[in-house]
Order: C-alpha cells, then sequence, then structure tokens
C-alpha cells in the first residue's frame, strides 16, 4: 500500500504556520528581561516541532534555519541568556523567513534568501556572543547526566500497542540513534503473537539498545521525545543511575532479550521524525484564515450532530419510499408527516453545515498585533491595539475576502488617525493612542468596527480635495457622509508626504469595491479631535439568505430578507414628483425616492399607476428606498448562485437562485440599484437642464 506523504506535508505546513502564530502573539506581549518560562517553552516547542518536521520532509533550510532558533531558546529557558529587545526583535524577523519559507515550500514560488542570510545571520552572531547569564559553576546531578558518558548508554525501549498508528516508526528512532554512536539492539520477541493473529498495525516487539560513543543524554533525550506518552522507557549510563523518562513502571527485557538474541542491523542514518497525534493534537492551537488555506477543522460535536442528522433522513426517506410503494388517499396525512419531518431535518441539516463553515473572526484580527507593532516603529508612534467580540463567528469565504480591506482600515488609521506622542500630548491626550477592532451581530449581517481616538477626519480638506478634483462643487451643501465617500474614490488622498505606508490613494477604493462585491456596505463617522469610526456591514453569509419573493409583470425576484423595512400600499398623496422625472414617497417624516423595477430592468408591468402596485421600502449602502413591485410573493431561504460566474455581472442584481418549481430567480442587490436610480435621476437632471 502506497501512502501519499503530499497530505501529511500538507497537514504539516498548516500546523507550522499555527506554530508561528503561536510565536509570534507569544513574542509581541514578552517584554525585555521578562521572560515567563511557560510563554518560552510554547515558542520553543513550536520551534522545535518546525525543525523536526522539516527535517522528515526534506525541508532541509528550515530546519537549519530553525535549529539556531531553538538552541537560543532553549538557552533562555534554561536561564543561560537573558530575554533583550533585540533577541525580541530578531525572533520576530525569523518568524517571518520561516514563514516565508513555509510559503514557498507550499506554493513553489522564489524565497528571499537574502532576507534569510541576513536574519540567520544575526541569530549566528547572537550564539556566538557570550551568554548574559553566568551558567553556575557547580553542575547539579541532572547537569552530570547530561553530559557525554564515558562508556555509554543503555536503553529499554516497550512501545504500547497504538504507538505505530499515531505515524511513528521504530526503525526511525533507531536510525537516529545509529547517527550518533555505535548502537547495538537486541528484540525481545516474547510478545509476538502467532501470525494468525497478528494486526500489522500493532507494535508487539520490545528492545534493549546499547549506545556507545560521545553521546549525551539530551541528544537521547531529543530521540525518543516523539513517543513520548507511546511507550514504556528507560534510559541508564553505564555505570551511572537509572533515569526513567516516563512515570510508568517498565519491565526490565534483558532476560528476556538474552533468550532470543535476534540483533537489528541500523539503517542508513537519516534525518527523519514524525510528531505523534497525541503531540500534535495538543500542540494545535488558534491560526489565521488566509486564501491558500484549503481546510476547515470541525469539532467532534458538529460531525456528531451531522452523523445523527442524516441517520433521521435515511429514516424519513425509508418512510416516504413505503407510502409511495403502495399509495392511496387514506395515506395521505402521513404523507403530510413525512414531508414535513423532511423539512425540518433538510432546515437542520443546513443550518449545521452552514455551522461548519462559520469560524470566529479573530482568524482575521491575529495579524493585526505583528502589523500594529511594526508600523508604531516605523512611524514612532505609541499605539494599543484592543480587540474586541473575536469570538463572533463569519462564513469562512467571507473572512478571507474580508482581510485585506482590514488591513487597508488598520493601516490607514496607525496612519492617519493616531498623532505622534508629542501632538498627543500637545492636545491633552495620552501619549499612546487606541486602535480598537470590535466585532458583532446585528440582525442577519456582521458589523465590524475600526475605530481610533486619533485626530478625526478633516472635513474641509477632503472637500476642498474632492472640489479640486471636480468631484464636488464649492456651491454644493453636502453631509459629512457625502463628504467622507469622497474618501472611497480612485486615486483621492489628501497626505502631504508619499510613504510606503500611504499617502498614494491606492487601497481606499479597493476596500470599497470588495465590500461591496460581499453585499456589505462601509459608513464612516469622525469626531473632530477624537477619533474616526469606520463601519463595515457584511452578510454573514455568502451562501444562502432569507429572501422574500416578490413579482414585477411574469419575473419573479428576490429580495434579502435583511434589506426590508416595511412594505406598504401606496398612496398617491403622499407622493411628489421633482424635476427630471424622479418620485418621491413621504413616509412619517422622510422623504423616499421611489424605484421602479420594472422601469429598472425594462419589463412589462401589471399596471404603471403607482396605487396598483406594492411599495417594498429597502435600506441598502446606508440608504433607503421603496421599490415598486406588482406584489408580493412567499418568503423563502435560497441558494445564491454567482451571476458573474456562470453569466456576466449586471448591475442592479447581486446572484440568482433556483426556486422549487425550476425557475431562475433573480436576487436584487439593493445597494446596486439605489445607485443605479441615483445615477439615473442625475443624467435625467443633467439632461432637464
Amino acid at each position: 500500500m502506497s501512502i501519499d506523504m503530499e497530505q501529511f506535508k500538507a497537514t504539516f505546513i498548516e500546523e507550522s504556520l499555527e506554530g508561528l502564530d503561536i510565536m509570534e502573539s507569544v513574542l509581541l506581549e514578552m517584554q525585555p528581561g521578562e521572560a515567563d518560562a511557560e510563554e518560552v517553552d510554547n515558542i520553543f516547542r513550536a520551534a522545535h516541532s518546525i525543525k523536526g518536521g522539516s527535517a522528515t520532509f526534506g525541508f532541509s533550510d528550515i530546519s537549519n534555519f530553525t535549529h539556531v532558533v531553538e538552541t537560543l531558546l532553549d538557552q533562555i529557558r534554561a536561564g543561560e541568556r537573558e530575554v533583550t529587545q533585540e533577541a525580541i526583535n530578531l525572533f520576530l524577523s525569523s518568524v517571518d523567513c520561516i514563514r516565508d519559507m513555509l510559503a514557498g515550500a507550499q506554493e513553489g514560488f522564489d524565497i528571499n534568501f537574502e532576507q534569510v542570510a541576513e536574519v540567520k545571520a544575526g541569530l549566528d552572531r547572537m550564539l556566538g556572543s557570550a551568554p548574559e547569564a553566568a551558567v553556575p559553576a557547580e553542575a547539579g546531578p541532572e547537569t552530570q547526566e547530561d553530559t557525554p558518558a564515558a562508556s555509554g548508554w543503555k536503553i529499554i525501549f516497550k512501545p504500547f500497542p497504538d504507538m505505530l498508528r499515531s505515524g511513528n516508526d521504530v526503525v526511525r528512532l533507531f536510525r537516529e540513534l545509529a547517527d550518533m554512536g555505535e548502537m547495538d539492539a537486541v528484540v525481545d520477541l516474547e510478545g509476538l503473537p502467532a501470525l494468525a493473529d497478528m494486526e500489522p498495525e500493532e507494535a508487539c516487539l520490545n528492545w534493549g539498545v546499547t549506545l556507545s560513543g560521545a553521546v549525551s543524554r539530551e541528544q537521547i533525550d531529543e530521540v525518543f521525545e516523539w513517543v513520548e506518552g507511546d511507550c514504556e522507557l528507560s534510559i541508564t549510563a553505564i555505570g551511572g543511575d537509572e533515569a526513567v523518562l516516563v512515570e510508568t513502571p517498565v519491565e526490565s527485557v534483558t532476560e528476556a532479550a538474552a533468550a532470543n538474541p535476534t540483533p537489528v542491523q541500523a539503517a542508513p542514518a537519516t534525518r527523519e521524525r514524525r510528531t505523534s497525534n497525541d503531540r500534535r493534537q495538543g500542540d494545535r492551537r488558534k491560526s489565521r484564515s488566509s486564501s491558500e488555506n484549503s481546510s476547515i477543522r470541525v469539532g467532534i460535536d458538529k460531525v456528531d450532530a451531522l452523523i445523527n442528522l442524516v441517520g433521521e433522513l435515511v429514516i424519513t426517506q425509508s418512510m416516504l419510499g413505503q407510502l409511495g410503494e403502495d399509495f392511496s388517499m387514506d395515506k395521505v396525512e402521513r404523507l403530510k408527516d413525512g414531508l414535513a419531518e423532511l423539512e425540518r431535518n433538510t432546515r437542520e441539516l443546513q443550518e449545521n453545515v452552514m455551522s461548519i463553515r462559520m469560524l470566529p473572526i479573530s482568524f482575521a484580527f491575529n495579524r493585526f498585533p505583528r502589523m500594529v507593532h511594526d508600523l508604531c516603529g516605523k512611524l514612532e508612534k505609541k499605539i494599543e491595539l484592543k480587540m474586541s467580540g473575536e469570538q463572533t463567528e463569519l462564513d469562512k469565504t467571507v473572512m478571507e475576502k474580508i482581510g485585506d480591506p482590514l488591513v487597508h482600515l488598520v493601516r490607514n488609521a496607525v496612519d492617519h488617525g493616531i498623532e505622534t506622542p508629542d501632538k498627543r500630548l500637545a492636545a491633552g491626550k495620552s501619549e499612546t493612542g487606541t486602535v480598537h477592532l470590535n466585532a458583532y451581530h446585528q440582525g442577519g449581517n456582521i458589523l465590524i468596527e475600526i475605530s481610533d481616538d486619533g485626530a478625526g477626519l478633516n472635513r474641509e480638506r477632503i472637500l476642498a480635495k474632492a472640489i479640486e478634483r471636480g468631484l464636488a462643487n464649492s456651491g454644493d451643501n453636502l453631509s459629512d457622509a457625502e463628504i467622507f465617500d469622497f474618501l472611497f474614490q480612485p486615486g483621492f488622498s489628501t497626505a502631504d508626504v508619499v510613504s510606503d505606508v500611504s499617502g498614494r490613494g491606492v487601497g481606499m477604493d479597493v476596500v470599497k469595491r470588495n465590500i461591496t462585491a460581499l453585499g456589505g456596505a462601509i459608513d464612516v463617522e469622525s469626531r473632530p479631535g477624537n477619533g474616526s469610526t469606520f463601519t463595515i456591514r457584511l452578510p454573514l453569509t455568502l451562501a444562502i439568505l432569507d429572501g422574500q419573493l416578490v413579482r414585477v409583470g411574469e419575473q419573479t425576484f428576490i429580495i434579502p430578507l435583511v434589506s426590508i423595512i416595511e412594505s406598504l400600499q401606496v398612496e398617491p398623496v403622499r407622493v411628489n414628483a421633482i424635476a427630471g422625472s424622479a418620485e418621491l414617497y413621504k413616509l412619517r417624516d422622510d422623504y423616499l425616492p421611489i424605484i421602479r423595477l420594472y422601469d429598472a430592468f425594462g419589463l412589462k408591468p401589471d399596471s404603471t399607476n403607482l396605487e396598483d402596485g406594492l411599495l417594498v421600502v429597502v435600506e441598502g449602502h446606508g440608504q433607503q428606498a421603496g421599490l415598486l413591485v406588482d406584489d408580493l410573493l412567499a418568503q423563502q431561504q435560497v441558494v445564491i448562485k454567482s451571476l458573474e460566474t456562470n453569466f456576466k455581472k449586471v448591475v442592479g442584481i447581486s446572484g440568482a437562485t433556483i426556486l422549487g418549481d425550476g425557475t431562475v430567480a433573480l436576487i436584487v442587490d439593493i445597494g446596486g440599484i439605489i445607485e443605479l436610480s441615483h445615477n439615473g435621476s442625475k443624467r435625467a437632471n443633467s439632461a432637464a437642464a
């Protein structure tokens, strides 16, 4: 049976990236001179796992680089070296290098070896320097034990039956030992079952090993670290005292080995290792979501729920199948009950499947502590990053596409929003600014807020720039929202100096375009002298939505329920016409533009009289409007199909779906249809003028 190593390689890279996230988050919290033992252990374990795994899969560059990092961390862990700011910065740069090398190994693109060599040279220089903390002159018993033994070591190794199933291999362990010195292994066949009772994946042999040469106890510990918890093990220095690694009673196999002296020849030396499943499961942590990730981790409770629901569906299908074999009218009630049961099970199955794709938004937030840390050093600012609502769940597809817009907004908050420490002190503020990322659910949407306590947006400056570029006229009476919307125009920037952080006017138009493509919207609020808040409103999922079916002529359209405020019969006395054929409807104290859907989509309606139709009041992109339709139909959940992928992009339409009768219904893009109507009114006004 051949084994596809690519699947293991993909798992190794994914888990290594998670380990790097752990290293980075711990390093960002670490202060010079303060080395918490548990934190250092977490970093060391991550580096150690990456080093071992990369050697297994032949990534020698990664293994050699990480070995130096691991050595420095081990000195810090042993108290031989203090934590300095230089060391923290160097470790952070090392995280970047390893991450790039892993990405290169995964995607096959070229790596910046100059940067890797530069960082490794810094690590080597630090490793070659004298440790900051003196090593005690008197070595205790444990220190003496780690020195090479004069005559070698005696090892008794007894694997548990399930050790091989966890991915470990005795031959690989012995290869490691044979690479260190002269090794002699004797196998104990006492536990070997009859051939008919033998399980190929079950370990049933024990070994007695003698290892001679200048080998330290630490080297042997490192080899057997990968099977810790999967075996009984004792290591005794020849002529010394026994030291048991695992606190499990060890039965000596020496006598049995002598009775069955079957030597084991060591295979050629090679550096191959694989972590056990227990270790992999123990070291798993949160990781950032990115477009490169093609897998989702699912809790066993969700899998169990799916299995139970599939079982319910099978039972319901069996019941309906029996009814269909010999159906008669007296079975109609049972048929209705079966169909109702099928509907309930299908809805629950759909909800559970959708929940699998939901991930906490912390996967997207996790990149920002490092980014803010680096920008603060570059811009000479002091900024505290606060994050709340990290466990708010969002569809994986939405999260992957919102990553870049969030990066742009956070960079702008750091660069344009927060002032330098001297300016903040002069304004009576703390010299440390605050950038706050917050996420929460509201209705069928998720709201993400990026706020800062900086100087706020300069309304007059933005308006002047807009007038200069011909986006507005000097006599226009514009609201704050309309002025701030100029920020999302292509190439719009108020920065005096162009830097590698911002100032080229590139990014904010992309932010809005990406958010709009997700069916979302972005709002801006600013408080002069007190900061700004950018609020992103997104649908929870791009796959399914609750919709209101409406009819326009012979066509059926779907309006997202989350966009609908109310529906009403048109009263002609509340309708006002203005220049350019635009119509407004007075609803309480507001005037809403009326959008005749049959005009927007070129359809023939039942009637062109407003009082014969229904007005659906909707909101999109922060604006309200009334959509005129002929009739309201049912409400139902619909599966969204991309119109752009299967046909082409249509303004005012966000997608399509297939209804129960097999017909196709288009899903109205509320923000797009309002903008389309608004632009049409502008053109009509220009023509009338």
